[in-house]
């Protein structure tokens, strides 16, 4: 495992819950980038970084340690990647909200992490208040999603078949559902526009998983994007 080379913080969830703030981890393998991610988020009031990683493996570690809200993960890592850590950060249950951060364009660099459970993705060279912005989106529960990517991870899909075939089992509430979900609503947001309570939705995100054979709401997201659902 590499190490960081520097102290980490190691704020308890409990303490920072308590202050509202949202908690970060850095995951990157340059010392640099971890350093002008952390002097930056800092000044943010509701955004604490609790720590950083610098490669896959210590990524998977600190984020069981620390139980992070937020994982800011880079993509390309000496040993284990950022897919790799990825996946099994997803298997373990962690409700941890992962934020690729990547200098690659490339659809084949960013569907495998969109695939392997991340909530969204931005560029290295994203303003910093974008920044904050995107990693404040994904904790509410949004997926950063760019509809020429969804067409690429559905791609398989173009011709219809099974899949699509499966959305005929959607009640129109459902439909409505997941049409918010591809527009990168909350389930608190959703409730509002339907005046339903959040219980509700929660319920009705359930049975669109189930129903559409899939695994969480950015699987669902690209479902509607590629299925003209979404706004």
């Amino acid at each position: 495992m590499a190490e960081t080379g520097e102290k980490q913080r190691t704020a308890g969830p409990d303490e920072t819950a308590a202050s509202g703030r949202i908690r970060v981890l850095l995951v990157d393998d340059h010392q640099v980038v971890r350093r002008g991610l952390r002097t930056f988020l800092e000044v943010q009031d509701d955004i604490e970084v609790v720590g950083e990683a610098a490669d896959g493996d210590e990524g998977v570690a600190r984020t069981a340690e620390l139980v992070p809200d937020v994982v800011l993960m880079d993509v390309k890592m000496p040993g284990t990647d950022g897919i790799e850590a990825l996946r099994r950060i997803r298997e373990s249950g962690s409700a941890a909200r992962v934020l690729v951060i990547t200098s690659f364009t490339e659809q084949r660099t960013v569907v495998p992490a969109l695939r392997a459970g991340a909530a969204g993705y931005v560029y290295k060279d994203v303003d910093p208040e974008a920044l904050a912005r995107a990693i404040r989106s994904v904790h509410a529960g949004h997926v950063l999603l760019q509809q020429d990517v969804a067409g690429a991870l559905l791609a398989p899909e173009a011709g219809g078949g099974p899949a699509q075939g499966r959305g005929t089992t959607l009640t129109e509430r459902e439909r409505e559902v997941l049409a918010l979900i591809a527009d990168g609503r909350s389930n608190r947001e959703i409730a509002r526009a339907l005046v339903v309570s959040e219980k509700t939705v929660k319920t009705h995100v359930s049975n669109i998983l189930m129903k559409l054979d899939l695994a969480d709401r950015t699987q669902a997201a690209l479902w509607a994007v590629r299925h003209g659902l979404s706004g």
